[in-house]
């Protein structure tokens, strides 16, 4: 059987290819020059259209050849159908799940490598990327010879899969992407995580950002700067990404969210880590959390629609969703928990890592033998009633900040200052629990700035102060909401609280309930927190008021402080005053942090809040 070429097609060999291209070329130079005639050709319809394949497909392959790559056999924006048939072909542990979804094996990395990635320190970029320890600093030279290694190796490949496609969904502002890859898995990811130009627009598709996915060859672990043969590498000068040592596709989605992380301050707008969806009063709110604090969960609102589930951009005219479509964790997923992506699983939806029926094909999404990071890559469209194109000329109402405190000490909601939104916006707290990492037997803070710490470029406080000035801006409403912990602590008094009570809480800030009610400040943290909601018992809103013991819930009180101030003294160097005082003030000390002298680098992530991305 032939092997397709461009676009998935099944041509001849490439000497028959040149040929009738020659021959009908020939055909039709001869008789203009006989003839003279306009308005006729000798070509059939179907000669006539060959030809203007053959024309496209040869200027595509000219603009990716100008790159440095040299095969020949090229899949572009290819669909589905011949996607799954290539990863079925050529790709091992590579199956179609009962529901219709491509089951894939990302290879030995099932999950980021945060340490393993590297900015290039070059003149556009190095006085606004924030250095240390989550951008790590890359030399021209070692970006340039594992560059080198990565065209190589895709240059050896007998075909390769590209895809043409944009990051952001709002015309105005979205980057043309191209992503060259040796796995058709990668390509169809890729294709559901972008928004996928039309006929038209990829005609002229020139790309603006370019990633080289050499992911199932190593890197060259002796080059300075590279720690082992895992590198991701990030250069802003040459608008590229090259990437070796890891076929996990997460590394290209969130490359691509880091690089809007750079570019879109630079042009005034906020790229936020967060899910988004409108009401049908047009009133839109954004979401932050992170992993466990139930941000999917409450954005897929059945009365609400939803904009998107992860990135977002908010621009001078409103919010657009930076991707084309959702990467949903399916660990223990059920349709009657979460039924729209349950749904969503199916053709043209790809599993990674995912355990499943050998005889039936059905995913055990219970099954976390091979990694608890199983995911599903699908579209947007594959959820009903999203809003589709996901980009709204409407500006937030409400943003809510999700924290899971398992100390039992926080609020399950309040309504944050402007300075409260900045200190809770660049602290991104929430905690972990036995269960969810080895070795932890009590609840651990997890801190990450703009919840979202691995991916930002620039200082915390660059996001945390446009936000501040967003709200201001459009009178929108900051809301701190805790899913976790209520009556005490895990493991010992406390109790979750309902998912009844959250949302409705959610829905009592929708319809402006909570806006107008009347607040008491919690003690230390200083947070106004409402005195009544409709559908919740008001003993639970003031937390001191549901703890049997008064005496543990003050040393609770006191650590979960002493571990926000800690945290926060990271960022004192380019803090305003207002913001260090709207954190907890310890009873018989100052209202904030002292502030560090010195140049300030980003911290290491802790693990706990690395995997809570």
């Amino acid at each position: 059987m032939s092997k397709p070429g461009i676009n998935g097609k099944d041509p001849r060999r490439p000497s028959q290819d040149a040929k009738m291209f020659l021959e009908l070329l020939k055909k039709q130079i001869d008789h203009n020059l006989k003839h003279h005639v306009a308005d006729e050709c000798p070509l059939t319809k179907k000669e006539a259209f060959e030809l203007s394949q053959f024309h496209e497909e040869h200027l595509f392959s000219q603009s990716v050849h100008q790159y440095g790559i040299t095969v020949r056999n090229l899949f572009h924006n290819s669909p589905p159908s011949v996607l799954y048939e290539e990863a079925i072909k050529h790709e091992p542990f590579s199956f179609i799940s009962e529901s219709g979804a491509l089951m894939v094996s990302s290879g030995a990395k099932t999950g980021r490598s945060p340490q393993d990635k590297r900015v290039v320190e070059e003149p556009t970029s190095k006085d606004d990327v924030w250095w240390g320890k989550i951008n790590i600093k890359l030399s021209e030279e070692s970006y340039l010879i594992n560059r080198e290694r990565a065209i190589d190796y895709l240059n050896l490949q007998e075909r390769l899969y590209i895809v043409d496609a944009y990051a952001g969904w709002d015309p105005a502002y979205r980057v043309r992407v191209r992503v060259i890859a040796t796995r058709a898995y990668h390509a169809l990811f890729m294709q559901n995580m972008l928004v996928m130009p039309t006929a038209e627009e990829l005609k002229t598709f020139e790309p603006d950002f370019i990633i080289y996915n050499a992911g199932c060859f190593p890197a060259n672990r002796y080059a300075p700067g590279i720690s082992s043969q895992t590198s991701v590498a990030l250069h802003f000068g040459r608008n590229e990404m090259i990437i070796l040592g890891t076929q996990y596709a997460g590394e290209m989605k969130k490359g691509i969210f880091t690089v809007m992380m750079h570019l879109m301050p630079r042009i005034g707008h906020l790229p936020l880590h967060s899910s988004a969806n409108i009401g049908p009063k047009n009133d839109v709110t954004l979401f932050f959390g992170l992993s466990g604090t139930g941000k999917t969960t409450l954005s897929a609102d059945p009365h609400r629609r939803l904009i998107g589930d992860d990135e977002h951009v908010w621009t001078d005219r409103g919010v657009f969703n930076i991707e084309g479509g959702c990467y949903a964790k399916c660990v223990n997923l059920s349709r009657e928990k979460e039924p729209q992506i349950f749904d969503a699983i199916r053709f043209g939806a790809v599993l990674e890592n995912t355990v499943f029926d050998a005889h039936t094909r059905t995913p055990d999404y219970d099954d976390t033998s091979v990694t608890e990071n199983t995911r599903a890559s699908y579209p947007l469209q594959h959820i009903p009633d999203a809003v589709i194109p996901a980009t709204v000329d409407i500006h937030p109402t409400n943003i809510i900040l999700l924290t899971c405190d398992a100390f039992g000490v926080l609020p399950p909601v309040s309504k944050l200052t402007s300075e409260q939104v900045m200190y809770h916006f660049i602290s991104g707290y929430t905690a972990k629990v036995a269960g969810t990492e080895q070795g932890i037997s009590e609840p651990q803070a997890a801190f990450s700035s703009c919840f979202g710490a691995p991916f930002l470029v620039r200082h915390p406080i660059v996001y945390a102060e446009m936000l501040a000035e967003k709200l201001k801006q459009h009178k929108a409403n900051a809301w701190l909401i805790n899913t976790g912990w209520v009556g005490g602590a895990y493991g010992k008094t406390g109790k979750r609280i309902s998912l009844k009570y959250t949302r409705a809480m959610i829905d009592a800030i929708h319809d402006g309930t909570l806006a107008k009610a009347e607040y008491e400040l919690m003690p230390i943290f200083g947070l106004p927190v409402p005195k009544s909601c409709p559908g919740v018992p008001s003993e639970i809103l003031m937390p001191n008021r549901n703890w049997t013991s008064q005496i543990e819930y003050q040393s609770q009180l006191q650590k979960l402080a002493q571990l926000f101030n800690q945290n926060f003294a990271i960022y004192s160097d380019r803090c305003p005053p207002a913001v260090h005082a709207a954190g907890p003030c310890m009873p018989g000390s100052s209202a904030m942090a002292s502030p560090k002298t010195g140049p300030q680098e980003n911290p290491v992530v802790p693990a706990a809040a690395e995997k809570a991305q």
